[in-house]
């Protein structure tokens, strides 16, 4: 029994042991493939990194179309891949040794053609043949290392790159790239016509700080960015205070391309985020609105101020007015009567003149006397208001014009027998700007630009202010005389009032909508004052004074505004016509008037609102006007007058 039980039980062991032994080897055989499917993943992601080498350059297989479709816009090789894993190490190794020896001797930025070295094909044909082999051109900016060293031998698949080609002409422009100067070139063009930014830096922070805003909302609703956020955010808080103390790069803090630096870093950053790009789209739209509207309220604002500038008088000039006044009572006026019968004298040669401003009138009388041959003979009245009256009285008395004659009255105390109801106001001629086309040639379609100046309310009291004379000569304040004026005084003007520069280029007829439809010949020409002569006796005859106060209430207008059509209307038909060779006009707003020109024109008229005594004056024709200033007296440089 022993022996058979212990048979049994030795036969049992035998049978069972081969079995476990068998269900081991196929654990371990299902754990081996297991293992080995993780491996082979991570051995061909390794191989792949391994393809990519840190010189820049993208390593890609040509069986792939799909990927060669993808990353076209990059830097391609076509480079077998060499099953040696030492052979691939020591030509990486060896691309390295390249790079660190060759990349301090090239530029930046080089056009780099790659071929297969033929050495009879074309540009074009190369071009295809590139593309074939996978080779494209590097993107504009994007900066490249040297190429790799050709493959050995034994790689049957391998090509060969051709050396770096530098342009045979090439220049830097202003980021540092080279550009090929070749004619056409915008770099070329660039350098040619460079010009000096100002306010650079200004510019560029405004510029960056457009950019970080547009991003900023984006990027802080990413919680995962909250360093980048806080850091965006700072950058835009410290540009914006810079910005609201600075207006020019002459303002800016020291330090400021720090910021400059900070902000650019930032925004890198920012762009390198994957954003919803209509979130920005829609944040740089709304800025651009934004933009615009604060741009549209500083055009307007610009308007205001230019306007405000135009109309009112320097800070100087106010200063010298002053000065004047406080001297006048201060000083005894005895000689002011020596010469009160020239004033009368209806044979000598009176000058009339309208005007607020001491400068002006003084200029225009000055240059008037410097250039006649008889100065005893000439007579100058001067009609300004209250506010400036003394100050006028005193600086004509304080300076003197040869031989001549002037005379300063206060238009607000002129005692009349046709305004004793309603006072006086003084209302220098009025301009107006008219935009049109040649009337003889509407058809060529240039459109001008004029400013026109006409009578205004005080020019129809000459027949009543002057009650013995029977001829004046009317200047405005914004003239310049160069030249004799003593031959106005013997033009016959048969039954013409006025004496005055015609100016065809407009026809009432183009101006019916502002003078109505009836009760004037569409084709007569609008004129211009600045330099005037009118026969008084004819004036008085006609009645023209009464004719303008008619057409002002028919026309509605107030006084002080619109005179200009009333006049236009008043001395319709009654306009004797002068050369244009006698008056140069337009030197208030037009800047292309001939230099020659200027310098043989009997008269200088700045109408336009550049007058020569303010800042905005044209510079290239203000040494015409100051040249007749009387810079000796020594207010002036107590006023800082240096117009």
């Amino acid at each position: 029994m022993k022996s058979g039980g212990g048979g049994l039980g030795a036969a049992v062991p035998s049978y069972g042991v081969p079995a476990k032994r068998r269900w081991r080897g196929f654990v371990i055989a299902v754990l081996g493939l297991v293992i080995l499917s993780m491996l082979v993943p991570l051995v061909f992601l390794l191989g792949l990194h391994n393809g990519f080498h840190s010189s820049g350059y993208i390593y890609e297989q040509r069986s792939s179309p799909t990927n060669q479709k993808s990353l076209e816009t990059f830097e391609r090789h076509d480079v077998a891949k060499d099953e040696n894993q030492s052979e691939q190490g020591r030509q990486s190794k060896h691309v390295q040794e390249l790079i660190t020896k060759f990349q301090p001797t090239l530029p930046k930025d080089v056009l780099k053609n790659y071929s297969r070295g033929d050495k009879d094909r074309t540009v074009n044909g190369g071009a295809n043949n590139d593309k074939q082999r996978g080779f494209t051109a590097p993107p504009k900016g994007v900066q490249q290392s040297p190429p790799p060293p050709p493959p050995t031998s034994n790689n049957p698949r391998g090509g060969h790159v051709e050396q770096v080609s530098h342009p045979k002409t090439s220049s830097a422009d202003e980021n540092g790239k080279s550009c090929e100067l070749t004619f056409g070139s915008y770099c070329l063009w660039q350098q040619e016509h460079r010009e000096d930014m100002k306010d650079a830096m200004i510019k560029k922070l405004k510029d960056q700080l457009f950019v970080a805003r547009a991003y900023y909302p984006s990027i802080a609703k990413l919680p995962a960015q909250d360093k980048l956020s806080r850091q965006l955010k700072q950058s835009i808080q410290e540009l914006e205070h810079i910005l609201s103390e600075s207006t020019t790069d002459a303002d800016l803090p020291p330090l400021v391309e720090n910021n400059s630096q900070k902000m650019e870093v930032a925004t890198a950053r920012a762009k390198s985020v994957p954003v919803d790009c209509n979130n920005v789209d829609k944040k740089l739209r709304q800025i651009f609105d934004l933009t615009e509207d604060e741009a549209d309220f500083h055009m307007k604002q610009s308007a205001f101020l230019y306007k405000l500038n135009v109309q009112t008088m320097p800070k100087s000039h106010h200063c010298l007015s002053l000065k004047l006044t406080v001297e006048y009572f201060k000083s005894s006026h005895d000689e002011e009567k020596a010469d009160a019968e020239k004033f009368f004298d209806s044979s000598l040669h009176h000058y009339v003149i309208f005007s607020n401003n001491v400068l002006a009138a003084s200029v225009v009388i000055n240059s008037t006397v410097t250039h006649a041959k008889e100065s005893q003979n000439q007579v100058f009245h001067v009609l300004t208001d209250g506010e400036n009256y003394y100050a006028m009285k005193l600086w004509f008395l304080r300076n003197n014009y040869k031989e001549a004659a002037v005379e300063v009255l206060n238009i607000e105390h002129l005692e009349l027998d046709n305004q004793k109801e309603n006072p006086l106001q003084l209302s220098l001629p009025e301009e107006f700007r008219v935009s049109f086309t040649s009337y003889d040639n509407p058809s060529m379609g240039q459109i001008r630009t004029k400013y026109i100046s006409i009578f205004s309310h005080s020019h129809y009291l000459l027949p009543d202010i002057f009650s013995k004379l029977k001829k004046v000569v009317v200047l405005d304040d914004d003239v310049v005389i160069q030249k004799d004026l003593s031959a106005l005084w013997n033009l016959d003007m048969g039954d013409k009032v006025n004496g005055a520069v015609q100016f065809c280029s407009i026809k009432l007829g183009q101006l019916k909508s502002y003078l109505g439809e009836k009760g004037f010949s569409h084709n007569s020409c609008a004129w211009m004052s600045g330099l005037n002569i009118i026969d008084l006796v004819r004036w008085r005859e006609l009645g023209l004074t009464q004719t303008y106060r008619r057409l002002i209430k028919e026309m509605n207008i107030q006084e002080g505004s619109g005179a200009w059509r009333a006049s236009l209307l008043a001395f319709e038909n009654k306009i004797y016509p002068l050369d244009k060779s006698w008056v140069l006009s337009g030197l208030g707003h037009d800047y292309t008037i001939d230099t020659h020109a200027i310098k043989t024109s009997p008269v200088l008229h700045y109408n336009g609102k550049m007058k020569p005594w303010l800042d905005l004056g044209i510079p290239n024709y203000k040494s015409s006007w100051k040249k007749f200033l009387n810079k000796e007296d020594q207010l002036l440089s107590e006023c800082n007058v240096n117009s």
